[in-house]
């Protein structure tokens, strides 16, 4: 990681424009919980509409692309992107400082309003507070090194990120089961499953297939991010 990077990424991430949706979602998690608990009779057991399908099957994907591709979409569009690449630092620690901060900008933004959402929706129940929160935790990570990815690969990032949250995540993914298995929001439910009271969290998809997937999306998609970061590097030089 290089702190140098790191600082300008957090800075370019924060001074646009898309600085102020990555308060909006939060914002609209925590509204929803409010709500939901000043008039539901029974507000804890609205906790896998509001922390899983909105939360986790909306939010987050939607929180992630704006972060995931932000971090480096942008330098790579208005050509900025190549007085970093001029520096000697090798291409992977471009990659993994950017993911870094992705990373820890989405569980800022979006784990940490998810547990205050948990408790406020139904308390220490059940441990679904903590058990929403680690599965964003760890689809968050899928999610902001997938878009980090499209981020490097295409122009069009913000486009394909969306048609995959909107489509995939949140109508295939929850409501198609055989679709279910490659969702990232289910590999999250399957970990938030195994950390709450049995039967108080619903995923179709197992733990021992869930973890690997969520390992293999995140390693992949850094390592691809890295290669194809360094093949604009080359096609600069050409």
């Amino acid at each position: 990681m290089n702190v140098t990077v790191a600082r300008l990424t957090v800075r370019g991430l924060l001074g646009r424009r898309s600085g102020i949706l990555l308060l909006v979602v939060p914002a609209l998690l925590l509204l929803v919980a409010v709500i939901a608990r000043l008039t539901a009779d029974t507000p804890e057991d609205l906790a896998a509409t509001v922390l899983g399908r909105l939360g986790m099957g909306t939010l987050l994907p939607i929180l992630a692309l704006v972060v995931g591709t932000g971090v480096i979409a942008t330098e790579i569009e208005d050509g900025s992107i190549v007085y970093l690449l001029a520096k000697p630092l090798p291409r992977h620690w471009i990659i993994t400082t950017k993911l870094t901060v992705a990373v820890a900008a989405t569980w800022l933004l979006a784990a940490v309003p998810t547990l205050i959402a948990g408790l406020v929706l139904c308390g220490t129940r059940d441990g679904l507070a903590v058990a929403y929160t680690a599965g964003t935790l760890v689809a968050g990570t899928a999610y902001s090194a997938l878009f980090l990815l499209l981020g490097v690969a295409t122009r069009h990032a913000v486009v394909a990120g969306l048609g995959y949250a909107l489509v995939w995540e949140s109508l295939v993914g929850n409501f198609v089961p055989g679709a279910r298995t490659l969702s990232v929001q289910q590999w999250g439910l399957s970990v938030a499953k195994s950390i709450a009271a049995r039967g108080s969290i619903e995923a179709d998809v197992a733990l021992t297939v869930a973890v690997p997937l969520l390992v293999v999306v995140a390693v992949a998609s850094t390592l691809l991010a890295a290669v194809r970061l360094g093949g604009l590097t080359l096609a600069g030089e050409e």
